[in-house]
């Protein structure tokens, strides 16, 4: 991609972002890559068919306007799926690339080094079991730990390392956490190394995988073959579970689900969500999930980007040995690129095409030229429904279990009536969701006490005062 191409991508990028908000544009578009300009066509990709035909479907318009107020001259956007890509490189190429040997900072020494070689019969297994395409790169040697995934990389440590017959610990180890914070690399990690032994099976699936293979099974009429042989797998790991949809998909995962915990096999699932916030799911799956292990990764500190760019540019070094970033660049995008690990490895690849297709060194001026729209506002906090009743009890000393209660004293309905409120204000949740949240109530009631509160708020000052303080204090 030439210099200009990249500074086009990132204007088009901007009015994307503008055009149809930060949040459909994270949950959609953040994934997005050019791939390349030709006459009158723009080349793009996305790692899944999910996001593909769900883009085409839905946005294919927008993406090719903002294209079009940038090149007026663009008729056409190509979308393809990049994962499909990289499964057609490996097959030519099975010596896994240079890059993969990256080390993981562990007490401020380096891990040993992987073998390159080890890759290749592992993806081979993999692939032969249907499972959905490995990238070489996402191992636990390229992941960098930092205070917000320590937790999630010791259990999937935990669980990799693991041997047939051995006690589960806990099942299903589930990870949640929003774009690009290592969701994916920790569960990619875990079926390369659970099956660099070849003692047991790990499957690595997507919910789209698993959907279109339920869904061809049940054409072929072969959906009996299809159970079985995903309950002889020893580790199942599911990514993406949010875009699992579909009643009889989402009956046949928890029968499966039930399947392999009862006999002891371990389960690894990702989400960008608790299980409690996927309302599109079964009630009993929820309950499932939330039985096992949860971990959140959270965002990235600044210590924790720190090291995952000094480790993308030692990944870069393997090919391009001359290559080099300044301490004072790498701090400079460590502080102001806040968003997710995607956009540090976005950098340092716009640094090292800059810095190669120019022949000029990496410098302060230029970085922060080159990187200006990957430095965004910082997002409002996200409040989750349990933040609101853990601080709102708090304030009004009673329990979060008198809030989720039948109790209808005078003490406990005010301060639930004031959580409701809060929780419709200051969450996208839907009324009945809130209602199912506080104790199973009837959106009704949940209707009867937003309005209440809202009337008592614009008469009654004190409460207002309450009421802001609260707000202050779920915002900070």
């Amino acid at each position: 991609m030439t210099n200009m191409e990249q500074d086009r991508w990132s204007r088009v990028k901007g009015r994307l972002r503008t055009s149809v908000g930060e949040d459909v544009y994270t949950s959609w578009f953040a994934r997005m890559d050019l791939e390349g300009v030709q006459d009158e066509s723009v080349h793009l990709s996305v790692p899944t068919r999910f996001l593909k035909s769900w883009i085409q479907a839905h946005y294919a318009d927008r993406v090719l306007t903002c294209w079009q107020a940038e090149m007026p001259e663009v008729h056409r956007i190509d979308l393809t799926v990049r994962t499909a890509m990289r499964s057609t490189a490996t097959a030519k190429e099975p010596t896994a690339p240079a890059d993969q040997r990256r080390t993981e900072q562990t007490n401020g020494r380096p891990a040993p080094e992987l073998r390159a070689t080890a890759t290749a019969p592992v993806s081979a297994s993999h692939d032969a079991l249907g499972g959905s395409p490995l990238d070489p790169r996402l191992t636990f040697a390229s992941f960098v730990i930092g205070r917000s995934n320590t937790l999630a990389h010791a259990a999937a440590r935990q669980v990799a390392e693991g041997r047939r017959g051995d006690p589960v610990m806990f099942n299903p180890l589930y990870i949640h956490a929003g774009v690009g914070l290592g969701k994916t690399h920790l569960l990619q990690a875990v079926t390369w190394a659970g099956n660099s032994g070849n003692e047991r099976k790990v499957l690595y699936l997507t919910a789209e995988k698993f959907m279109y293979g339920f869904v061809a099974a049940l054409k072929t009429q072969t959906a009996l073959a299809f159970k079985e042989a995903l309950r002889g797998i020893d580790v199942l790991v599911i990514d993406d579970l949010q875009f699992l949809q579909g009643k009889s998909t989402q009956a046949e995962f928890c029968h499966t689900l039930n399947a392999l915990i009862d006999a002891g096999r371990q389960v690894v699932i990702a989400a960008d969500r608790p299980p409690s916030d996927l309302e599109s799911l079964d009630d009993r799956v929820r309950s499932r999930l939330a039985g096992g292990l949860v971990v959140e990764m959270g965002s990235l500190g600044e210590e924790l980007r720190l090291g995952i760019l000094k480790s993308r540019v030692a990944a870069a070094r393997a090919h391009h040995a001359s290559f080099d970033v300044p301490e004072a660049v790498l701090d400079y995008l460590a502080r102001t690129i806040t968003h997710n690990g995607r956009d540090l490895e976005g950098a340092i690849n716009r640094l090292l095409a800059h810095s190669k297709l120019n022949a000029q060194p990496v410098t302060l001026e230029m970085a922060e030229r080159e990187v200006r729209d990957l430095i965004r506002p910082q997002e409002p906090k996200r409040i989750k429904i349990e933040d609101i009743q853990r601080v709102v009890a708090r304030q009004y000393n009673v329990s979060r279990s008198d809030l989720l209660s039948s109790r209808r004293t005078a003490n406990v309905v005010r301060p639930r009536q004031v959580a409701m409120y809060l929780a419709k204000t200051l969450t996208l949740r839907s009324l009945p969701e809130i209602g199912r949240r506080f104790g199973g109530r009837d959106h009704t009631t949940v209707l009867h006490a937003v309005r209440k509160i809202e009337a008592l708020v614009a008469r009654d000052i004190a409460l207002s005062e309450e009421v802001e303080s609260l707000k202050r204090q779920l915002q900070e």
